[in-house]
């Protein structure tokens, strides 16, 4: 493991379920199939794919909130993917968890300042509750909340604000590396550049490392440094997210790309580069997964499962390069009043623009 990796994962293998029983045989979810990557310190790291591709089981086993059933994941070195007791106590202390919805993360008996400062009643139980108060009025100006909150309860905040919570909560231990399962997807659309722009802020101001799983691309182009992309339990692509963004090298990332938002919700036609719906994970094509859905199969792809190539900017794909020589997809030129005011936000956020905040008092540069 290099120095400059903080987190790794080698084959990691995830399955679920133990094929039923003799009167009704059921074959285990597949949903995370041999991943590996590597997320390097002080980036911030994404991970994308489709409702149901395994992103959100992948950001478990590193955190080790799962076992894997195969592989290993390694944390600054040391294998984790079994760890219990004091080894695992010490690595929570270094790694923490953002979830998807700020309301059912956080125990709605506790006070804010109970949620905020349990942490460092495990992990810093020599600090006296004067400092304990302190540094929860602390974490929470961090994250733009008043110190008066703490006396508060998560159901007498809005979404934005309770997910500030649950931030604060989880720089409470001082972690190298956090990990967010899709940490603004449950929030409306201009809180949710709020929340990208504390976590890069607080990113940079503590020198974290951010693993960010989501499958809006518009978050994750403005707020990552890599991108890895996932289809079916297995990685397709990684790459910069400059370079992911700009020249796609999958079809399937392509097709993410280059799709909008569908009002009857139907399966994309050709002109997306996607036919029909993705398999289950129960039962997944042999050879390259995503070649059931793929206008560039070919016979190979059918029987001989592709595996990642080529240096920083990597593709699981036996014929990208005759790929990329083709003419790109059609990309619709309409986007849903929606999704035109989702990407307005996404470029205001890169050009200094503002927004109202609609759960606080002050408007704030995105």
């Amino acid at each position: 493991m290099r120095d400059d990796v903080i987190l790794e994962a080698v084959d990691v293998v995830k399955h679920f379920g133990d094929g039923g029983n003799w009167l009704s045989p059921k074959p285990p979810v597949q949903a995370v199939d041999g991943v590996s990557l590597e997320v390097r310190r002080g980036e911030t790291f994404a991970i994308v794919g489709e409702s149901g591709c395994g992103k959100s089981t992948l950001a478990r086993l590193l955190m080790r909130l799962l076992e894997p059933t195969e592989g290993s994941v390694l944390f600054d070195g040391d294998e984790v993917s079994h760890a219990k007791g004091e080894v695992l106590k010490t690595l929570r202390r270094q790694m923490q968890f953002i979830f998807q919805d700020p309301f059912s993360s956080l125990n709605p008996r506790m006070s804010v300042g109970k949620l905020v400062g349990e942490p460092l009643e495990v992990h810093a139980p020599e600090m006296s509750t004067e400092d304990r108060r302190a540094k929860v009025a602390e974490l929470l100006r961090k994250v733009g909340l008043r110190p008066e909150h703490a006396g508060r309860y998560p159901h007498e905040f809005s979404g934005g604000q309770r997910q500030r919570i649950g931030i604060a909560r989880a720089l409470a231990s001082g972690p190298k590396l956090i990990i967010g399962d899709e940490p603004v997807s449950a929030l409306d659309v201009s809180v949710q550049a709020q929340v990208i722009n504390l976590l890069g802020d607080l990113s940079r101001d503590l020198g974290l490392t951010l693993v960010i799983i989501a499958h809006d691309l518009g978050v994750i182009r403005h707020m990552s440094d890599r991108v890895a992309v996932m289809y079916l339990g297995r990685i397709v692509e990684i790459g910069t997210a400059e370079e992911v963004f700009a020249t796609p090298l999958h079809p399937y990332t392509q097709a993410l790309l280059s799709a909008i938002p569908s009002i009857d919700g139907a399966s994309r036609d050709k002109k997306s580069g996607v036919l029909g719906e993705m398999p289950s994970p129960s039962d997944p094509p042999p050879g390259c997964r995503f070649h059931t859905r793929c206008l560039h199969a070919q016979a190979r792809c059918k029987s001989e499962s592709p595996k990642l190539q080529g240096a920083d900017h990597q593709v699981a794909c036996h014929f990208w390069k005759e790929i990329a020589t083709q003419p790109a997809p059609a990309i619709p030129s309409r986007r849903s009043d929606a999704a035109e005011a989702r990407f307005a936000l996404y470029r205001a956020a890169t050009t200094g623009g503002t927004v109202i905040h609609h759960d606080e008092t002050a408007t704030k540069r995105i």
